[in-house]
């Protein structure tokens, strides 16, 4: 749940506070009065609000603003698919790949569809991504140089920092027991979003 500034928690504790001891919430008028700022002002603060998921409220109709519970103030989940395998010719998000999924706070991907992959083996050991993690990457086919990026180069699926040069594209691990890859035949699947990593 995203941090909101003092007047708007002061805003949030003034609307608790009335529908306390009125039974029903105040008006964008009342709350612009009651801090001496003007109804836009007011308005402002209270969509803040409702954007950070602190209240709801209905646009249409006077006195709807509700404060929401500490179940509906937490964000909301998406579930994320999980790739097993991605096979050339298939498509990326078919059946065939899919193992399962895992639950993302819904503001982590909220900048278009996203996917997982497990990630196997440890060429990218020195960016901190180890065997084992589960790599949440955001579902794009262009990268700039220094991304780690999913590509599928030679009908394989590899997750590497992508560098474009001259007449060909380097895949860079991050560990020196790995070369580079070059190829002039790459597909870019995705660039890295998040991590996910269990301790047990």
């Amino acid at each position: 749940m995203k941090a909101i500034t003092k007047r708007q928690s002061e805003v949030l504790n003034y609307i608790k506070g009335f529908i306390s001891s009125h039974k029903f919430p105040p008006t964008i008028r009342e709350i612009s009065d009651h801090f001496s700022i003007s109804v836009k002002g007011a308005y402002d603060h209270v969509k803040a609000l409702e954007k950070k998921r602190y209240i709801k409220l209905d646009n249409n109709r006077s006195r709807t603003i509700e404060v929401l519970g500490e179940e509906d103030q937490s964000d909301r989940t998406v579930d994320i698919p999980v790739l097993g395998h991605v096979a050339a010719g298939v498509p990326l998000l078919a059946e065939e790949n899919l193992d399962g999924t895992v639950k993302l706070p819904e503001e982590y991907v909220r900048r278009g569809p996203h996917f997982a992959l497990h990630v196997k083996g440890d060429s990218m050991r020195d960016a901190g991504i180890m065997d084992g993690d589960i790599a949440v990457i955001r579902h794009q086919q262009t990268a700039i140089n220094g991304d780690i990026v999913v590509a599928m180069v030679d009908e394989a699926v590899t997750l590497k920092r992508f560098f474009k040069e001259k007449n060909r594209v380097r895949l860079q691990a991050e560990n020196p027991d790995y070369p580079p890859m070059f190829t002039q035949n790459v597909r870019i699947l995705g660039k890295l979003a998040h991590l996910i990593r269990q301790y047990e």
